[in-house]
């Protein structure tokens, strides 16, 4: 990188909070430099087409590779942060799956684009149900910019009005549902349970990397640093502000300084955190601006139960189920703890269904030919669910460094500790039974249902351990995603997040890191920093 003048901002991370943070500050003129721990993707020279057999490994990939990235295979084995490089640490009885993308875009690469807004029963869900904290927003605070950030994802649904699931500035979803989806939207109304569309980014693959950092680079304010794997962010130690920051190169391991008047870090829910941690000035020993001790804690994510029914639609048996009768998906919002209390737990789930798959062989009893048989007759006859549920943030659940395990680059790794609680069990148990009622209730053959909520992480809806707050005292950032303690370090990722509801985080992340640099900017012109 030619040496320039200082840039205005830092920017710590690629995807969904930092591309947008480059988006919004670059068009507001101020010169931005991002740092990024991947490479830039070049689809012409990374990816080839190849048959399974011609991979060492047959498309399943090297074992131990990716233990705890269900997600990957030989195939796209390059987006996947290696985790010998990678390490991080947790209890033997407190299994963590920590899923990461290093490469320009960051997990917007591959993203589901599910696209959902929070509601105040998460902004505001103490006041609703008494449990945990507020945010210092509501949602009338971040509304408009939800209505900014639709349309700029082609974010495309139906709006049928539910204060838990708030109509958003989508492209109109008119297809037609199926018969069997029909079907099933009639059970569930007939139980009072609410369904809609799915809400999904379309267009250029709705990645940062797509939509966001050419048009922030196209405005000559963005120089964009890939390969650099940020250690720490320094501090000038007469005024406590953020500098700048120190990094290591991820090919020749050199280390190098970058200095700005701001930074913004954007590089996802735990390493934003780990990197925080590892920023220990003088002025703040266990982690900068943490005089609180509350950063790395009330860390948690929504917990998954992929399939908590399987079933089969009878009448598509053998082929016979067409287009009108099988195909298409669906969503079921939050209906639980809304207005009349459940006695065994707090807060809800939804679910994501849909019609038209085939069954996995792993659900039938059969073996051999048989198998074989009933699998064929299955083809495409399958309908299926998976619910998303609400896990409260608990000052228990945490992050803290572990010095004796270092990463590829010599820096020190996170000890994870998150567990599910007796709330997120007894969540589980109900979304079961509700999912196999509907089912039955719909027509359906149940082949299989459980509650086995997959281990935490794995939903890659990582979030807390940074939170904002109104009190210095129990929160690290104020009502704009800056930091109580350094007023020029502003955290915009999925960490700031005090609730996250049973919704996909990521049109939120985008929503408030927008907000978050357009106040930034804002500051900067009135000379506040």
């Amino acid at each position: 990188m030619a040496k320039t003048e200082d840039p205005d901002v830092l920017i710590i991370g690629s995807g969904a909070a930092g591309g947008m943070a480059a988006w919004a500050l670059t068009k507001l003129g101020v010169r931005c430099l991002m740092l990024d721990a991947g490479p830039m993707v070049d689809p012409d020279r990374d990816r080839t087409l190849m048959s399974a057999h011609e991979l060492p490994y047959r498309g399943f990939g090297k074992p131990g590779r990716f233990p705890h990235v269900t997600q990957a295979s030989e195939f796209d084995a390059n987006l996947w942060a290696d985790e010998k490089q990678n390490p991080y640490t947790y209890a033997p009885n407190e299994p963590y799956y920590w899923v990461r993308i290093r490469m320009l875009g960051g997990k917007t690469v591959r993203w589901g684009r599910a696209s959902w807004r929070l509601s105040d029963y998460e902004f505001r869900a103490r006041d609703h149900d008494g449990f945990g904290d507020n945010w210092p927003i509501r949602y009338a605070d971040l509304a408009s910019y939800y209505d900014r950030v639709e349309p700029l994802f082609h974010v495309s649904g139906r709006n049928d009005g539910l204060p838990q699931l708030p109509d958003g500035n989508l492209t109109p979803d008119t297809s037609p549902d199926s018969a069997s989806i029909r079907r099933f939207i009639a059970a569930a109304r007939a139980a009072g349970i609410p369904t809609t569309k799915p809400r999904r980014a379309g267009g250029a693959l709705a990645s940062s990397a797509n939509l966001l950092l050419p048009e922030a680079v196209a405005t000559g304010r963005l120089t964009i640093v890939p390969n650099a794997v940020v250690r720490e962010i320094s501090v000038d130690p007469k005024t406590g502000l953020a500098s700048g920051a120190w990094f290591v190169d991820r090919r020749s391991k050199r280390d190098y300084q970058v200095t700005a008047r701001a930074v913004v870090l954007g590089a996802s829910c735990l390493e934003s955190t780990r990197i925080l941690l590892n920023s220990r000035p003088r002025q703040w020993p266990e982690g900068l601006g943490n005089r609180s001790g509350t950063l790395g804690r009330y860390l948690f994510d929504q917990f998954y139960i992929k399939g908590v029914v399987e079933c089969v639609v009878p009448e598509a048996r053998g082929g016979a189920g067409g287009r009108d009768l099988m195909g298409g998906a669906g969503y079921i919002a939050r209906f639980r703890n809304l207005e009349k209390r459940e006695a065994k737990f707090l807060r809800g789930y939804a679910y994501d269904f849909s019609s038209g798959g085939t069954p996995s062989a792993r659900i039938l009893p059969l073996y051999g030919e048989p198998l074989l048989k009933e699998l064929d007759a299955v083809r495409g006859a399958g309908f299926s669910m998976t619910t998303m549920g609400e896990v409260l943030p608990r000052r228990e659940n945490h992050v803290r460094i572990n010095a004796a395990v270092k990463d590829e680059w010599g820096i020190p790794v996170l000890h994870i500790s998150q567990k599910y609680t007796e709330n997120e069990h007894e969540m589980a148990k109900d979304a079961r039974e509700v999912a196999v009622e509907l089912c039955r209730q719909a027509g359906f053959e149940v082949l299989a249902s459980h509650a086995q909520m997959v281990p935490p992480g794995e939903s890659i809806h990582e979030l807390g351990a940074c939170r904002m707050g109104e009190d210095p005292k129990t929160s690290m950032l104020n009502r704009f995603n800056q930091c109580h303690e350094v007023n020029n370090l502003l955290v915009v990722d999925g960490s700031s997040f005090v609730t996250g509801g049973s919704q996909n985080p990521t049109l939120t992340i985008l929503a408030l890191s927008l907000r978050a640099s357009e106040h930034l900017a804002g500051r900067m012109r009135r000379a506040e920093l």
